[in-house]
């Protein structure tokens, strides 16, 4: 039996022997391989991109993530930070986790073991064909995704993985897998490392590239963002005096009043010319 990847030996030993910068730079420089590993597979992650948008765009469908541990607990950070960030419903992207919202937290025992529960927990978001589903798992062998990646395209769903190593039961199971092989962990089998960095850089692109596509962004700028807190409110006015040359002032009463750097923008450059 081949040793997975995720599982092979840390090129490193008698890691309590380094001092602190040793170890420092040696984490560094293993977190350098993360982005050319990503860079290796972004023509599968541009075919789930485009597969997303039309799903979401056209037939009206939603995006969900699946996951156990620190793969779970990704895409549940992932698609909880589509609503400020992008002003979308929290019922378009939808992250679960083995062992439901108490696992974010705290591990649960054996939550990760069931190949049936993702399916029970899909289905409780009224999951159907016009959905995309995303397992995500590091080792590609957790029966929690595997099942929920199974049982979706099953039933018609158009479906993705995200793993860290090649040839896996989930990439065999999912249509499109994203197969990112970041090579043994700094600390042998710590996943939430590199691994859990890769995952992160992978949502992070399929996320923001669907929402550009589907229209969120404006330029370069979230102008549908949640003014959830101070911060954001001034980056909201410094976005409408940058794009409108207007003052401080005028923006902040045109935000206080639409509630959306978006909608000032359209009323304001919908006016007549004087």
């Amino acid at each position: 039996m081949n040793k997975k990847t995720t599982e092979q030996a840390s090129l490193y030993d008698h890691l309590e022997l380094m001092n602190t910068a040793e170890i420092l730079k040696n984490i560094n420089n293993e977190d350098k391989k993360v982005p050319e590993a990503v860079e290796k597979v972004i023509p599968q992650i541009e075919k789930v991109v485009d597969r997303v948008v039309e799903q979401i765009g056209v037939h009206d469908g939603r995006l969900f993530y699946i996951g156990a541990g620190t793969s779970g607990r990704l895409g549940v950070l992932d698609a909880s930070e589509c609503p400020p960030t992008f002003g979308v419903s929290e019922n378009l992207v939808i992250g679960l986790i083995a062992g439901g919202d108490v696992a974010l937290r705290k591990a649960v025992e054996n939550a990760e073991d069931d190949d049936q529960q993702a399916w029970k927990d899909l289905q409780e978001k009224n999951i159907s064909e016009k959905d995309v589903l995303i397992g995500i798992a590091a080792s590609g062998t957790t029966p929690y995704v595997i099942g929920g990646i199974k049982k979706a395209r099953e039933n018609g769903l158009f479906t993705a993985c995200i793993t860290n190593n090649a040839g896996s039961p989930l990439s065999e199971a999912a249509e499109v897998p994203i197969e990112v092989v970041v090579g043994p962990e700094f600390v042998t089998g710590s996943t939430r490392m590199k691994s859990g960095t890769s995952q992160k850089l992978v949502l992070n692109m399929i996320s923001t590239s669907v929402m550009i596509r589907l229209g969120r962004i404006k330029g370069n700028k979230m102008v549908d963002m949640q003014l959830s807190n101070k911060k954001l409110v001034g980056r909201g006015e410094l976005m409408l005096m940058e794009e409108l040359h207007i003052s401080e002032h005028l923006a902040r009463t045109l935000l206080q009043e639409y509630k959306s750097v978006r909608k000032v923008l359209e009323v304001f450059k919908n006016q007549p010319e004087k």
